[in-house]
């Protein structure tokens, strides 16, 4: 089984850097979103990418153009018809994509394949809208798209082993690293990456720190490129408002922050201020509680066969450019240690402590 055709749905910034990405892989792309504006928009951001590429010197004018005519674009979803994966890459709300998979049970063919793009939310549900769930399945490429080189690879219940398979090979072919997950909310990196986000809006809801405080903090403690205040300000907090009301079925410590739960869908940015000074106290509760908020969701996907804990660092360090991969940090730590960190979520929100705790000190072997 390959995939020599590729349609996407959604000329976002997700849709149209998925298409950026594949088309550079020598993939051909259909590209289509619900008005000609959208799919423009779409098209020209794979176009300035590959311009500036060519002249920055990274590619040849002539590979740069290549690339950019193996993507086609439009406003009807019935190009998709000739195409062998679709990856749907719409609104993160279930209803829309529900919609969606309706509209396309009546228009692809046996043969299609499907696969959402969703970050956190369960495949095997979404599936339920599709004609055949057993050629459905997950591919959360992470932002930017066009460069960042991971993709989960998500099976649902229902996916056909065989495509399951194929869609890890199809990564790999056009220059991706797979994280093969089990389905579950927010599969192997959003499960503690957005609860980190949270615990952050958190902390600066209790007055433990400041937005400047807590990013230095993690900066320092996680070896992170950016603090996640910054991380939300770039990706949008709507976006991880969402994203967290997504994890909600794992239990009361998913809790969506007081301030993104307040704010909601409004278009915001946090105040971040240049003024990260803090004592020694607030420093090491932070910290622990950022660490705390990575550590034990992490050890919860590693109770339920998520993913692999080397897959799981992987993820870490190279699509959110952690400096200390987690489950190594936590190996470092020891397991008392990470007791003591971990305590700090368990025991506030009334969680069992995770049964992969017994592991630490041999999760990376």
């Amino acid at each position: 089984m390959s995939f020599k055709t590729v349609g996407i749905i959604g000329a976002g910034t997700m849709g149209s850097g998925i298409a950026t990405s594949l088309a550079g892989q020598g993939v051909a792309v259909a590209l289509v979103d619900m008005t000609e504006a959208a799919v423009e928009r779409g098209l020209g951001a794979v176009s300035k990418f590959y311009g500036r590429a060519a002249e920055k010197g990274k590619m040849s004018a002539e590979d740069a153009d290549a690339a950019v005519a193996r993507v086609s674009g439009g406003a009807d979803l019935a190009a998709l018809a000739q195409c062998d994966l679709i990856i749907e890459a719409v609104f993160e709300e279930f209803s829309v994509k529900e919609d969606l998979y309706a509209k396309l049970n009546d228009i692809l063919p046996e043969t299609a394949v499907v696969a959402t793009n969703t970050s956190a939310l369960k495949v095997s549900e979404l599936a339920e809208g599709y004609k055949d769930p057993a050629r459905f399945l997950g591919l959360h490429y992470f932002n930017p798209a066009a460069i960042n080189p991971i993709v989960e690879v998500v099976r649902g219940e229902k996916t056909d082993p065989a495509l399951f398979d194929a869609a890890l090979a199809f990564c790999r072919e056009t220059g991706k690293k797979p994280i093969a997950c089990k389905d579950h909310y927010g599969f192997a990196i959003n499960r503690f990456f957005v609860p980190y986000g949270n615990e952050a809006v958190r902390l600066m809801d209790e007055g433990v720190g400041t937005p400047a405080q807590i990013d230095r903090v993690a900066r320092e403690c996680l070896e992170v490129a950016a603090g996640p205040f910054l991380v939300m300000n770039l990706v949008k907090p709507k976006i991880m408002y969402h994203a967290q009301n997504n994890l909600g079925p794992h239990g009361a410590f998913y809790a969506i922050a007081d301030t993104l739960k307040a704010k909601g869908d409004a278009d915001y940015e946090f105040e971040i201020g240049e003024d990260a000074a803090g004592d020694a106290a607030s420093d090491a509760k932070i910290a622990d509680r950022l660490r705390a908020a990575v550590f034990f969701p992490i050890l919860q996907e590693l109770d339920e066969d998520v993913a692999s804990a080397a897959d799981i660092d992987m993820g870490a360090a190279l699509a959110l450019r952690f400096g200390k991969e987690p489950c190594r940090l936590m190996d470092a730590l020891g397991k008392d240690e990470v007791r003591r960190i971990v305590a700090l979520a368990t025991e506030a929100y009334g969680h069992a402590m995770p049964a992969s705790l017994e592991r630490v000190g041999s999760l990376r072997d």
